[in-house]
């Protein structure tokens, strides 16, 4: 009860919804997890500003020397007295400040409600409610519908189809140091990985909650769908799943699509090494990686395959299915992608001389948003990508091709009820060319480790390397 009492106090730190005290302030998860890693030994931040940046839901993660700076500023220490050992002092002041707040929540709730900014922070407690603007409607920066509900669902459905505000998906976008989880310089805030310390057998043990995301058992959604119900349960629950593991949402992009690299920051990004701007995007696509972990997690069905065989779909289908989400973040407006908080033309990536990958990836992006994906339709087709039976190394192709006919069934249900059915040739046509983009990746990865094997070796997040960078795998994956 005095849990649930502290939580209508948002986060010291960054205004979040909180989750309790933790060492010693009240605060979200987000900045729990953040101080946690920052006392590692090996942490060492700077701010490149006036070290006077703020620090909220939008901007936590944009400096990490700032945010620890307010975490101890407001008294957040390893050695505080934790929740549960408050003094007699401690705990009538902390009450007093939770009846302060809900009076406050009383007033407002009783006069004019204010537009609320945007949000920053999918909160994994409460249900995802329309999020009013600051801003006025923009035209959405790519062609996507955002259809929040599955429409004409039965009762029996309904709670598969309750989605989150999600915690802040602009915020993985963001540069991360390639030694830091989860916390970084550029964006708005939101959930982190471990970019350093993962590997894939690693991520699939995690629970979801240690990832920062909120519970999830896809055992007990797993069963065969042979009735319509069943493949409107299973078509929910892959929506609810993509809508909470990626790493914004569509409206926190249409929000953000003004945001332009000037040409001065297009320099910046083409004066780097080639060797700095890889290990940069390396971090990148390792966060963007590791959303589609926990994505695949929650595929019903996915658990139940063997663990050689979820890495496996992994290391074969998870970039793949990074690209079909990178599509989310595609303007056709003025050819842009979102990246590293701002929208991106290909000349910003000049540097890694890798101008044919770059225009082949845009050119896929700008392909698939013509299609006019819904959202929904977004999530299933992701699941069906991943989940393809003709991976190499798969030990029970069986099993997986059971898990696929039953997202093949709900693609199939979903663009039926769309009256989009002829949508699913023409997403079957974008598979081979996935792979083909897959197989140059890995070209060009293979170039840039002859050129420069030490900062592979070195300084390249684990998890790329072992999705990407093996010798066995770049064949593996070149000849699939």
């Amino acid at each position: 009860m005095m849990r649930a009492q502290i939580e209508v106090i948002p986060c010291k730190i960054c205004g979040d919804k909180s989750s309790g005290v933790h060492y010693g302030v009240i605060t979200c998860e987000g900045c729990k997890g953040f101080f946690r890693r920052s006392q590692s030994s090996s942490v060492q931040y700077s701010c490149s500003r006036q070290s006077n940046c703020p620090i909220d839901r939008a901007s936590r993660n944009r400096c990490q020397s700032c945010r620890l700076k307010k975490c101890v500023a407001q008294g957040m220490s390893r050695d505080a007295v934790k929740f549960g050992r408050m003094s007699k002092r401690q705990r009538d002041s902390l009450f007093a400040e939770v009846e302060r707040h809900r009076q406050q929540q009383r007033l407002q709730a009783n006069s004019v409600q204010e537009p609320q900014p945007l949000p920053a922070y999918r909160s994994s407690k409460e249900p995802r409610e329309q999020s009013p603007h600051l801003i006025p409607p923009l035209p959405p920066a790519y062609p996507y519908s955002v259809e929040p509900d599955l429409q004409g669902c039965p009762p029996e459905v309904h709670p598969y189809l309750e989605c989150r505000i999600g915690e802040a998906q602009a915020q993985s976008l963001a540069y991360r140091s390639s030694h830091r989880r989860g916390d970084s310089n550029s964006l708005p805030a939101g959930r982190g990985f471990d970019s350093t310390g993962s590997t894939p057998e690693a991520i699939l043990n995690m629970s979801g909650s240690e990832m920062g995301f909120r519970p999830f058992d896809p055992e007990s959604l797993f069963f065969s769908y042979q009735t319509s119900l069943h493949i409107e349960e299973l078509s929910a629950s892959i929506v609810r799943s993509h809508r909470e593991t990626t790493q914004y949402r569509p409206e926190e992009l249409q929000a953000l699509r003004w945001k332009v690299f000037s040409r001065e920051e297009i320099h910046a990004y083409q004066s780097k090494s080639v060797d700095e701007m890889w290990q940069h995007c390396a971090v990148r696509l390792t966060d963007a990686v590791q959303y589609v972990v926990e994505f695949a997690k929650r595929i019903p069905g996915f658990r139940q395959l063997g663990q050689n065989d979820q890495i496996a779909l992994l290391k074969s289908g998870s970039m793949e299915v990074v690209l079909v989400r990178m599509s989310r973040m595609f303007n056709t407006e003025n050819n842009t992608v979102f990246f590293d908080g701002k929208f991106a033309g290909t000349e910003l990536f000049k540097s890694l001389a890798c101008g044919d990958l770059i225009a082949a990836l845009f050119e896929f992006a700008h392909n698939l948003c013509a299609l006019r994906l819904t959202e929904q339709q977004m999530a299933v087709f992701t699941a069906l990508v991943l989940l393809n039976a003709d991976r190499p190394c798969l030990e029970d192709r069986e099993r997986v091709q059971r898990v696929r006919r039953d997202v093949e069934l709900a693609l199939s249900h979903i663009l039926h009820r769309d009256n989009q059915e002829s949508l699913l040739h023409k997403l079957y046509q974008r598979v081979p060319v996935l792979k083909s983009l897959c197989a140059l990746h890995i070209e060009k990865l293979r170039w840039f480790r002859q050129l420069y094997p030490l900062t592979v070796h070195s300084h390249f997040p684990p998890l790329y390397k072992e999705l990407f960078g093996s010798d066995s795998d770049i064949l593996t994956l070149t000849t699939h």
